[in-house]
Parts: C-alpha cells; sequence; structure tokens
C-alpha cells in the first residue's frame, strides 16, 4: 500500500474561485447586465423620441418636481457606496463592519423603493392615461422590479456575511452581487437624467 501511494501523484489543492482574474459567475452578470443596459437604453431612447416628435405639452401635468428625485438619487448612490465598502471590509478580515455596511445598503434600498411608490401614489396618472404616463411608469417601474431584485440578492450577501462564509481569500460572491447593484444605481442616473431633467431641456 505505501508503495502504491508512493506512485500516485500527489493532490493538488482545491481552487480558491474560478480559473484567471475572474470568476464564471462575474462573466454571467457582466453578461445580465450588458443585456438589462440594452433593455433601458431601448426605452429611454423611445421616451426621447417620442417626447421630441410630440407637439402636446410634455409631461401633460406639468414639469416633474425635482425634490423627491433629487433626494431618492442621493441615497440610490449613497447605498452604492456602502456595498462597495462591505466588499472591502469582509476582503480585510473585518467581517463585522461588512455586516454593517449591508444592512446600511439594504436600509437606502429600501427608503428607495418607498419614496419611489410615495411619488407614483402622488402622480394624478398612472400607466393607460396617455403616452408620458405608460412611458414613465414602464421605465420607473422596470427599474423597480431590478432594485428588488437587488435587495434580495444584498439580503442573501448579507445573511452568508454573517455566517462568515466570505473572507480574503473568498469574495466573489459579494462582487458579483456588487456589480449587479452598482448597474441599478448607474440606470437610475440615467432615468433621473431622462424623466427629471430632459423635460427642461426639451421645453426651451
Amino acid at each position: 500500500m505505501s508503495e502504491l501511494a508512493e506512485a500516485l501523484p500527489e493532490r493538488a489543492s482545491l481552487p480558491v474561485g474560478s480559473p484567471g482574474q475572474r470568476s464564471g459567475g462575474w462573466w454571467g452578470c457582466l453578461t445580465l447586465v450588458a443585456t438589462e443596459a440594452a433593455l433601458f437604453g431601448y426605452l429611454i431612447f423611445s421616451y426621447l423620441y417620442l417626447a421630441s416628435q410630440t407637439t402636446e405639452r410634455w409631461p401633460p401635468e406639468g414639469m416633474p418636481k425635482l425634490g423627491l428625485g433629487i433626494v431618492n438619487t442621493g441615497i440610490l448612490l449613497s447605498s452604492s457606496v456602502f456595498v462597495w465598502g462591505s466588499e472591502r471590509f469582509v476582503r480585510k478580515g473585518r467581517r463585522g463592519m461588512g455586516v454593517l455596511m449591508l444592512v446600511i445598503a439594504i436600509a437606502l434600498g429600501a427608503a428607495f423603493v418607498a419614496i419611489q411608490m410615495r411619488e407614483w401614489a402622488d402622480h394624478p396618472y398612472g400607466l393607460t392615461t396617455h403616452l408620458y404616463g405608460s412611458l414613465y411608469f414602464t421605465i420607473t417601474g422596470f427599474h423597480m422590479m431590478h432594485v428588488l431584485v437587488g435587495l434580495i440578492v444584498l439580503a442573501f450577501l448579507l445573511l452568508w456575511t454573517a455566517l462568515g462564509y466570505f473572507d480574503r481569500a473568498r469574495s466573489a460572491a459579494l462582487s458579483i452581487g456588487g456589480l449587479y447593484w452598482h448597474f441599478v444605481d448607474v440606470v437610475w442616473l440615467f432615468i433621473f437624467a431622462t424623466l427629471y431633467l430632459s423635460p427642461y431641456v426639451l421645453a426651451r
């Protein structure tokens, strides 16, 4: 038996994550981000094209109110900073701070959802009232769905981080989840510029 054991090659240690600098999950998430970015690109293009072609008042109920939109933009961008911070703390071995960062990020994301729903309720029009309403609720509705998915992802990352599944060597899931959340935030910047700021430009 000892001679047979000596003849066998030594077992190599299992790799941490996928081979190469990026895991397969990271590339998969990047592909998802690219396809979803195309979807939002089409929606925003449709909005801008139809807004430039209409001869009616745009938006029909008057210019959008910037207050809540600016606040919500700040909230969502801040959440991205905390998601990024969580990954950095976990990689430094400070799991407690990583958990705290994710808790704050989730709270900010939930606040964004609450404010967005408040804005929806304040509008005097609905999805089928007119063209603007259809575009507004379609674009913000799709984004809201992505935010909710992102919050579910962050909740799982929070649980796994609290349970100690991640450390200095194993944090690919945090990077992948963070990539998706940052995408949601960047998309909102384009939506904010389109729905909240462009009517003021088009009105000139």
